[in-house]
């Protein structure tokens, strides 16, 4: 190996997999201008602008026989440090433009640095729904007590309103979670307030309190896909659809297919904290930007509702999923789960969080979700239900017996472990037209307007 050899380093950009090889010392944001990595810049690369931030990744890839380690990039000079820009560095990025390249690195550039980011769209086909809340709204107007007050039979806050449901709105023996009880008092200071109880058979249970008159409680429904993560931000008394987002999934960095990423845990101890921390991440930003779509306030929601396949449901409940990266692929739970979001690190500190149930070692809680709402087994027709993602699951079955299976698609879609490929993003060919006379093929790509035989067609692409 020559000297000059020596002194190159290999360089991945994700979610695009490109590689290249660049002299030690050059910066991230000349690398990805070399190669033809998406990054955005507008001042030049002075530091100033923020829009080339970078999260380098750690650990062990096989798939292009790197190990990047912490050392690998140059520490944060003067430029980064006094870094003050309009957009704020994100937890754990780097300014592409000052840090440079000592070592063999794996670099994921963030849809917020992109100039051609993806856009992720997931519509929302509501169909006639019967609306029955599990949780519903109360206003109550409660007299302060008095000291000396003897018509009280409970003088206690909780027993004040426990009172005033049971009188007014026929709801006795309501119970009340720890994590309502701080927020009783500042809610009925004014002497009124709305309470959202919630109703399990007989049992009931405020979950939730604010000063004066509310008349909205909203839900968030995600997906957790490996490629992408789609939410809808839903009216729990209508159940009209207010908002609705997406996002790529952060998780791609680390692995584009489900086996990568149980890979990545294999062989990077602590890899399944990285990936929930990553996923929990993304969730809260979808909620946030539903909600702030919306013109929502957080604490009104109340419930949120999650679906994924088995993978994507281990790793945003912490549970290790590396059983399920080998024969007999064995679920740690395939149980509905009941828990909180704050236990989820999600901003909703009223919300309780419903992960659906998983069907089998590869049919998840996504698809679970789809039967639902398809609704095969309520039909006496034999039907054919088919999931295409990353992994693509197929439904067969009726009333009387449904039988489900699932195979990796992503390698085929998103170009994962194939020479040619890639996700549908920008550059990607969306349109093929064949001449019927002259039977040339023409085609257009995600990011294009033209066709490739048009002028001016290799330039915008």
């Amino acid at each position: 190996m020559s000297d000059r050899d020596a002194q190159r380093r290999r360089v991945v950009f994700t979610p695009t997999g490109l590689v290249g090889m660049v002299e030690n010392g050059a910066t991230v944001l000349d690398t990805a201008r070399a190669i033809g990595a998406d990054i955005d810049s507008v001042c030049g690369g002075r530091g100033i602008c923020g829009r080339c931030q970078v999260v380098p990744s750690i650990g062990s890839f096989p798939k292009w026989n790197v190990e990047p380690s912490s050392g690998d990039l140059s520490t944060a000079g003067p430029t980064e440090l006094d870094y003050h820009g309009r957009r704020p560095l994100i937890t754990g990025a780097r300014l592409g433009c000052q840090a440079q390249i000592l070592g063999d690195v794996v670099i994921d550039v963030p849809p917020e640095s992109q100039i051609h980011r993806p856009v992720v769209r997931k519509d929302l086909d509501l169909q006639d729904v019967a609306v029955d809340p599990v949780t519903t709204l109360h206003y109550l107007e409660i007299a302060k007590p008095e000291l000396g007050d003897s018509t009280s039979v409970d003088p206690t806050m909780t027993g004040l309103i426990a009172n005033t449901l049971a009188q007014e709105w026929d709801l006795p023996n309501v119970q009340f979670g720890h994590s309502v009880l701080a927020s009783l008092h500042p809610a009925a200071a004014k002497g009124n307030l709305t309470v959202a109880v919630r109703r399990d058979g007989d049992a009931a249970e405020v979950v939730a309190a604010w000063p004066g008159f509310v008349d909205s409680i909203v839900g968030v429904a995600v997906d957790i896909g490996s490629t992408t993560i789609a939410g809808h931000l839903c009216d729990l008394a209508s159940g009209a659809a207010l908002a609705s987002g997406g996002r790529m999934n952060p998780q791609i960095r680390l692995g584009e297919d489900l086996m990568s990423r149980v890979s990545y845990v294999m062989m990077n101890p602590g890899g399944e904290r990285e990936l929930t921390e990553l996923v929990r991440t993304a969730l809260a930003e979808l909620i946030v930007e539903l909600t702030d779509e919306a013109d929502v306030a957080l604490d009104r929601v109340l419930d949120i509702v999650l679906v994924g396949n088995p993978i994507m449901h281990h790793l945003v409940l912490a549970i290790d999923p590396t059983p399920l990266g080998q024969a007999p692929f064995v679920l740690a739970v395939a149980d509905a789960v009941h828990t909180t979001a704050p236990a989820l690190d999600l901003p909703c500190p009223n919300a309780r969080v419903y992960v659906g149930p998983c069907i089998a070692g590869h049919v998840g809680a996504d698809t679970a979700a789809a039967v639902l709402s398809e609704g095969p087994h309520r039909s006496s027709d034999v039907q054919l239900l088919v999931d295409v993602g990353t992994n693509a699951e197929i439904v067969l079955g009726n009333n009387e017996r449904l039988y489900a299976a699932s195979s990796p698609t992503g390698p085929a879609f998103e170009g994962a472990q194939i020479s040619c490929g890639q996700r549908a993003t920008s550059g990607a060919i969306e349109r093929v037209r064949i001449d019927p006379i002259t039977k040339a093929p023409r085609y257009r790509v995600i990011g294009s307007e033209l066709w490739s035989d048009e002028p001016g067609f290799a330039e915008s692409v």
